[in-house]
């Protein structure tokens, strides 16, 4: 049995009654049909432990309460016919909203996390314009699929939340900062809203989909575009830190005298190992071919997309470039994976299209870098599975299946 030690608060105590024990079995059964729908009743007696008329109860609470509906009935060879429950897709919508920049896009999710509608809108620069024809286009989408109620907006970005206001601190690749989005949302559609940082919401979106294993309680996500973030999830919490900053690792410097960030440091791992970066050592390599180093054409950038889409008709330079953002990347995560020591390490974005390539180097860095052998799981996620947004939706789920404050 592992021992685990929890530092009691004596500043902030919340002391248990009956209703928070209550409400953690009633989370316990509802995320077990979540998980496992369809389940009998029985069944979830089996994976919980709890006693059958218990479970019972709390069935039939959460049906009146139109969360859970009950489906099919079962045969079995003797005794009463189970019926089994799933979670009710009627009962409420979600609004998620993945921001990144040029473009935005909206879904309308039902609670078990099937999408009912997808569209994007550009993402601009001017913060209140933006702000303003989202709200109207969140609102058109509620009135296009009319649900009972919808439980809220999950918003993943491109930069930091602080944990106290909800406001945005800085997002530079959208180029706003201390920004204030949650109050004008909430004001006008009417629903909560909850932001996240776009790699803690794929943090979240990779634990909820449970695809890693029941005993995982320790995630890394890392998302590359044209910069680098980092999610933590460790002992089962998500670890925002005492301001929202915590994960910043793509600025910790990898190279003391290399490229200069946009945050004023030389060598960070997001100027190495970004999609950015491997534009830059393509152009880089292209310009020293043509003799036109320092020139205009020197600076021109070939989009990611069309770098790794060279790289699968043999282009040489294309292939070099790639692999040395992969040997960077592998870096950062060698430091990762020696501090961390995480179950599993996911990357996501544009990169994991290449993983047949960029994967064996990534290892490689890891192997050679990384001296405690920790047994991290280093997986890409497919970007189809649109992992940001699908952590939008686990943030407004989290305040219904997640255990009680003060459990």
């Amino acid at each position: 049995m592992r021992s685990r030690l929890q530092k009691i608060d004596l500043n902030n105590i919340r002391v248990a009654r009956s209703e928070t024990a209550r409400d953690i079995n009633r989370r316990i059964v509802l995320n077990l049909v979540r998980k496992h729908q369809p389940i009998s009743r029985a069944g979830v007696a089996r994976r919980s432990g709890m006693q059958r008329s218990t479970v019972s109860a709390i069935t039939g609470q959460l049906i009146s309460e139109r969360w859970v509906m009950e489906g099919a009935v079962g045969h079995l060879p003797r005794g009463r016919k189970p019926t089994f429950l799933h979670l009710n897709p009627d009962r409420a919508g979600i609004i998620g909203v993945d921001i990144q920049p040029g473009r935005t896009t909206v879904a309308v999710s039902s609670m078990d996390s099937q999408f009912l509608a997808q569209e994007s809108i550009p993402t601009s620069t001017d913060s209140a314009e933006f702000i303003a024809r989202l709200s109207r286009r969140i609102t058109d989408l509620m009135r296009a699929h009319p649900k009972s109620s919808y439980e809220g907006i999950g918003i993943s970005l491109p930069g930091r939340i602080d944990v106290a206001s909800h406001r945005l601190i800085f997002a530079p690749n959208l180029g706003w900062a201390d920004l204030d989005l949650k109050t004008p949302l909430e004001k006008g559609t009417g629903l909560p809203t909850e932001l996240e940082n776009a790699a803690n919401a794929c943090a979240l979106a990779e634990l909820w989909s449970g695809r890693h294993g029941e005993g995982v309680r320790n995630l890394v996500t890392v998302t590359v575009s044209d910069e680098i973030g980092v999610g933590l999830i460790l002992n089962g919490q998500l670890v925002r830190g005492s301001t929202g900053l915590a994960g910043e690792f793509g600025h910790v410097s990898l190279l003391a005298d290399g490229p200069l960030c946009r945050c004023g440091n030389r060598g960070c791992w997001e100027v190495m190992a970004s999609d950015s970066a491997a534009m830059r050592y393509y152009a880089e390599s292209a310009s020293v071919r043509k003799g036109e180093v320092g020139s205009k054409s020197a600076t021109a950038r070939v989009p990611f997309s069309d770098i790794l889409r060279l790289v699968e008709q043999g282009d040489v330079k294309a292939a070099r470039a790639l692999e040395q953002m992969a040997s960077h990347l592998g870096a950062g995560i060698a430091m990762l994976v020696t501090g961390l020591a995480p179950d599993v390490l996911v990357v996501v974005g544009e990169v994991t299209r290449a993983w047949n390539r960029v994967g064996p180097i990534v290892e490689r860095e890891i192997k050679s870098r990384s001296f405690t052998h920790a047994a991290t799981r280093v997986l890409p996620t497919d970007p189809e599975a649109q992992p940001r947004l699908r952590g939008t939706i686990a943030l407004v789920l989290q305040k219904h299946f997640d255990a009680p404050v003060g459990a």
